[in-house]
């Protein structure tokens, strides 16, 4: 009896992982920040970023609202970063750019500088450089990817931002289809595509060419994700400008941005800079009113 109670709870603990993220997990990490954590602030806004955490930003909050998911498990919490495409890979993250710690370069008022250990798999390095632009109210991440092997390889920067799973709202300008097409219930209304998260039997994932930028709404919260418009064929490989994942359950959820596919020689880097807004907005404010306040901070001098 005790044997097949115990098969029952590993059976259970296994359900409850799958429906939680997208893949295969391991134990270890934990949205908690270190003594090696700093923060930066715009504002009422604050950031916590944590070398020792892969380099991951934790934390984002609108004086004490919390934007960044904080779900205990792992990999499915805060924001990371990723080499394109995920072929290369597959699953779990690269250990050196999503878990282990960062060296810190930098760390001097708001600016802070950080480099991942060189992958052995793959032959790159990641930095992220961290700064604060207060007159337009951003946090400015600088990804770069250093290629530092022997011989020439192509690759992507890829953004991953974990977020709170309320009733809230996805949307961006998409230049063509979303796909695959019906995965995710869009509805194309004020220039933009817009998705209300929401549940379903299955863990979804939609790709699209965007304008650069990528946003989300719940709870009164605004964030807003501004990075390079890709044009047709830049994005690596079976990978796209913007992305958006949904688990079953709706307890996990990830907005993801790409940069372009980049062949690096020996020695070389390529850098690639997100812009990230996070302001209070009017609960219910209407689609028009959202996409006021988007244009206003990627295109202020319009």
């Amino acid at each position: 009896m005790k044997r097949m109670i115990l098969s029952l709870m590993a059976i259970g603990l296994a359900a409850v992982m799958q429906a939680q993220g997208p893949g295969p997990r391991s134990f270890g990490q934990s949205p908690t920040p270190s003594e090696a954590a700093v923060t930066l602030s715009v504002g009422d806004v604050k950031m916590i970023v944590d070398p020792e955490k892969g380099g991951k930003v934790l934390s984002l909050k609108y004086k004490e609202q919390e934007v960044i998911s904080q779900s205990r498990w792992p990999e499915s919490f805060g924001s990371t970063f990723w080499t394109s495409p995920q072929k290369e890979w597959n699953w779990p993250p690269v250990p050196e750019f999503d878990k282990q710690a960062y060296q810190v370069v930098k760390n001097d008022a708001q600016h802070l500088v950080l480099t991942s250990p060189v992958s052995e798999r793959l032959g790159f390095s990641v930095g992220k450089d961290f700064t604060t632009d207060a007159a337009a109210g951003a946090f400015v991440v600088t990804y770069s990817i250093k290629n530092e092997g022997q011989e020439a390889r192509r690759v992507a920067p890829w953004e991953i931002t974990r977020v709170t799973n309320g009733d809230g709202v996805i949307f961006f300008a998409p230049t063509d289809s979303i796909w695959p097409a019906g995965l995710m219930n869009f509805e194309t209304v004020e220039g933009a595509a817009w998705y209300v998260t929401d549940e379903a039997p299955q863990n979804r994932k939609v790709n699209a060419d965007g304008h650069g930028w990528l946003a989300y709404c719940a709870d009164g919260l605004l964030l807003v994700k501004q990075f390079q418009d890709l044009q047709s064929g830049q994005p690596a490989p079976g990978e796209a400008e913007v992305q958006v994942y949904v688990n079953r359950g709706k307890t996990y959820i990830e907005l993801e941005s790409q940069g372009a596919y980049t062949l690096l020689q020996p020695g070389e880097s390529l850098r690639w800079t997100v812009r990230w807004y996070l302001l209070p907005v009017a609960k219910g404010m209407s689609r028009k009113g959202l996409m006021e306040q988007v244009n206003s901070l990627v295109n202020p001098n319009d």
